[in-house]
This record gives structure tokens, C-alpha cells and sequence, in this order.
């Protein structure tokens, strides 16, 4: 414990868990708003007094998958400046740049009145988005020595699972109460006070006066960083070349689109879905959210920790990183069921454990790019691999909307159960040892 209460690196691992917060409440907020009648004829331009039918209901699934589509491309695109521009101008600067982009996307989405509208601020909030995971997972390189940076990274990546729990809390209350357009607004709001702080707060280590010399050796302390600690510049293009970065990219395509499909389509699932005894709307859908995401939460940290414990009790990173990334994929398999039972509670649980194991997954999966890479190149191979994860994210998002239309979410499910055993399978080819790369 006394670990926490010493060091500088722990107060900027917080700021990076609330801008992770604040990052998933910003492009969370559309997958309840999608649920509001008012929000649905708004975009839609259907008459106020006109009734929505079915027709409507199948042509708005189609409209959500684009809009969600939208914001996944620009999420590509994104990681592959971001993550060079990041490693380039450095992570303070490269880090406040695309928190500026996406809160100002984010308020403006509260004034859109057209389906083209909103594509257009959608694309701009996924562009901005896109650098809070190069910057943070370079930030966690920067600040912390390999054994803590899956543990680190697992406390940060739980802020995605507590901005959905926050954005179930409050937003439907704000739609429900000031109308659909407040949501947006209020929400992109909370991003330029977490801006301010990053932008009083952080500096890198050797840079900063709140750190303490003994804290900084232990920063500095692994012995194959400090080998390549001459390495001043990575050219982007150059790091496509290495198996560790497709090994990364990989597992990213196979696993994001899952995540994020749960995200943007679980609400619609909850309230469209025949098969469970009963529905959701945005009265009632706040609670099970909160269950799902706090579940997650747990985890993120477990499952960051337990291959932390792993490497202490003497195991390669390359088998504690495996081993606690085969026990995810192991758990997400009975996903599936939830699109077949006729119970709610079990599908919440399911779905729960799922999500759990998921974020499980992704907090070792992103601490692979520091045992494989310098800290230089760290958010560049991360941009690199969000490109893949938004491609994978764009094709199932997109075609989303015409299977459920067509044959329901079990489809859906089905891929989700058994992409993290295949992510991790491809990821072994590539990478059987986690060998460092050479630049």
C-alpha cells in the first residue's frame, strides 16, 4: 500500500483513469441518446405527432450502424497520426492537442439536427479520441517500470468501464429531464477541466520537480530500456516491418470491435431483443449498465494484477502475459448464451463477465507494446494497432445494423465468444516469446 501513497507516477496514473473517464462518457453518450423517441425524429426528420413504425425502427438500425461507423473510421485515421504526432511533439502537447478535439466535437454534437451533421462531428470526436490510448499507454511507459505496467494500465483502462457507468447514471436522467441536446453539451463540458489539470500536472519524469531521485531509479530500473535508451527517433513506416507489431495489431482487430460493439449496440439490445422477458428503456436501463461496467472494472485491475503477481512469482513476462490473456479468453465464451436466454439477469451476467474479461484482455494486450518496444516507439505501435482495432470496429458496427435486422444478435454473440481465443492464437505466431524488437 504505502506504494500508492509514494511517488509522483501514481497522481499522474489517476489523471490518466479520469481523462480515460471522461473520454468513454464523450463517445458513450450517443448509444443511450440512439434510444430517445425525441433524439430519433430530431435526426431522422420525422414530424413531431407522426408515430415511428417499424419501417422507421429497421431504416434507424441501419442509420445507427452508420453513425457509429463514422466515428470508428475517423478512430482509424486518427491512431495513424496520433500516434506518430504523440511520439513526435511529445506526449504533454500530443495529449492536450486531441482532448481539445474531441471536447469541442463532443458539445457541438449537442446542436446537430441531420443525420450528415451528425456523421460529420461523430468523425471528428473518434479523430480526437483517438490519442488517449497512445498518449496514456507512452505515459505508463514513461512513468513506470515493466513490472507495474500492466497493473498501471489495468487501473486506467478501468476509467472506460466507470465513464459507462457514469454515462448510464446521468445521461438518460439529463435526456429525460433537459432533453437529449444537454447531454452532449454537459458532458463535452467536463473534458477542458480535466485538460487544464493535465496540462498543470504533467511533464516527464526526468523533467519534473515532485519526483524524487529514488523514484526516478526505479522509473529507469529495467536493465533492456536503459539499452536502447539512445534511440531519439523511430520512423514511423519502419515499424511495420516487425512481427510484434502485427502481433499487436492482431489481437486488436480480433477484440476491439467486440468491445466496442457492446458499447454502441447493448442499450438497442436491452430494449429490442425478443428473446428476453423483458425490456429495457431509458427509465430502466441505467441500472444494469452500472452492474456490467462495474464488473468490468473489476476486471481491468484484477486481471492487470494478476499478471503482475505472475512476473513477481518469478514467470517470463511472455508466459504471465499469455496465461492471464488465455484465462480472458476463456471466460468470454459463454457470451453467446446471452443473445438465447429468455432471462435478463443472466444475460446481464453473462454480458458482465464477458466485458470483464474483455478489458482483462486489453490492458495486457496494450502492455505488450512496452515489453516488445522502446519508449520512443510505444505510441506509435499503439496507433498502428488502433488502426487495425478500428478497421475490425467499422466492419462489424457497420454490418451490424443489417444482421440484427436479419437474424438477430445471436451472430453477433458468436463472434464475440470466441474472438479473444483466436486474437491470442494469432498473437503467439507472431510473437512466441515477446522478443524485443530490434530498431
Amino acid at each position: 500500500m504505502n506504494r500508492f501513497l509514494k511517488g509522483y507516477r501514481w497522481r499522474i496514473l489517476a489523471l490518466l483513469f479520469f481523462i480515460t473517464t471522461v473520454n468513454y462518457i464523450d463517445r458513450q453518450v450517443i448509444s443511450f441518446t440512439v434510444i430517445d423517441e425525441e433524439f430519433q425524429r430530431a435526426i431522422m426528420n420525422i414530424p413531431e405527432g407522426d408515430a415511428i413504425t417499424e419501417e422507421h425502427h429497421a431504416e434507424f438500425n441501419e442509420v445507427k450502424g452508420w453513425i457509429d461507423a463514422s466515428f470508428k473510421i475517423a478512430y482509424a485515421l486518427g491512431f495513424i497520426l496520433v500516434g506518430w504526432f504523440v511520439d513526435r511533439i511529445g506526449t504533454r502537447k500530443g495529449f492536450a492537442s486531441a482532448m481539445t478535439i474531441w471536447g469541442f466535437a463532443a458539445i457541438g454534437t449537442g446542436f446537430v439536427g441531420s443525420i450528415g451533421g451528425l456523421l460529420s462531428l461523430r468523425f471528428l470526436l473518434g479523430f480526437g479520441e483517438a490519442g488517449n490510448f497512445p498518449a496514456s499507454i507512452k505515459t505508463v511507459a514513461e512513468w513506470f517500470p515493466k513490472r507495474e505496467r500492466s497493473f498501471a494500465t489495468g487501473i486506467f483502462n478501468a476509467g472506460t468501464n466507470v465513464g459507462v457507468i457514469l454515462t448510464a447514471l446521468f445521461v438518460p436522467w439529463i435526456i429525460l429531464s433537459w432533453g437529449w441536446e444537454y447531454s452532449f453539451i454537459i458532458t463535452g463540458l467536463v473534458g477542458f477541466v480535466l485538460l487544464y489539470f493535465w496540462l498543470k500536472m504533467y511533464k516527464r519524469p526526468e523533467e519534473h520537480e515532485n519526483i524524487s531521485k529514488e523514484e526516478l531509479e526505479l522509473i529507469n530500473s529495467d536493465a533492456d530500456e536503459k539499452d536502447n535508451a539512445d534511440v531519439t527517433k523511430v520512423p514511423w513506416a519502419r515499424l511495420f516491418k516487425y512481427r510484434q507489431t502485427w502481433a499487436f495489431a492482431a489481437g486488436k482487430f480480433m477484440t476491439d470491435c467486440v468491445w466496442w460493439m457492446f458499447l454502441f449496440w447493448l442499450p438497442s439490445f436491452f430494449q429490442d431483443s425478443q428473446s428476453l422477458d423483458q425490456n429495457l428503456d431509458l427509465k430502466s436501463i441505467g441500472l444494469p449498465f452500472i452492474l456490467i461496467y462495474l464488473v468490468s472494472d473489476v476486471g481491468s485491475i484484477f486481471y492487470g494484477w494478476l499478471a503482475t503477481r505472475f512476473i513477481e512469482k518469478g514467470w517470463t513476462v511472455n508466459k504471465a502475459r499469455k496465461v492471464t490473456m488465455l484465462i480472458c479468453g476463456i471466460t468470454v465464451i459463454p457470451i453467446f448464451f446471452a443473445s438465447m436466454t429468455d432471462s435478463l439477469v443472466v444475460a446481464i451476467a453473462l454480458i458482465a463477465i464477458a466485458t470483464s474479461a474483455h478489458q482483462g484482455f486489453s490492458c495486457n494486450l496494450f502492455s505488450l507494446v512496452s515489453d516488445m518496444f522502446p519508449k520512443k516507439a510505444v505510441a506509435s505501435v499503439v496507433g498502428i494497432g488502433g488502426v487495425w482495432g478500428a478497421i475490425g470496429g467499422t466492419i462489424l458496427t457497420a454490418a451490424t445494423g443489417y444482421i440484427v435486422n436479419a437474424a438477430g444478435y445471436l451472430p453477433i454473440f458468436i463472434y464475440a465468444s470466441c474472438a479473444y481465443l483466436i486474437a491470442l492464437l494469432l498473437i503467439h505466431l507472431l510473437a512466441p516469446k515477446l522478443e524485443r524488437a530490434k530498431l
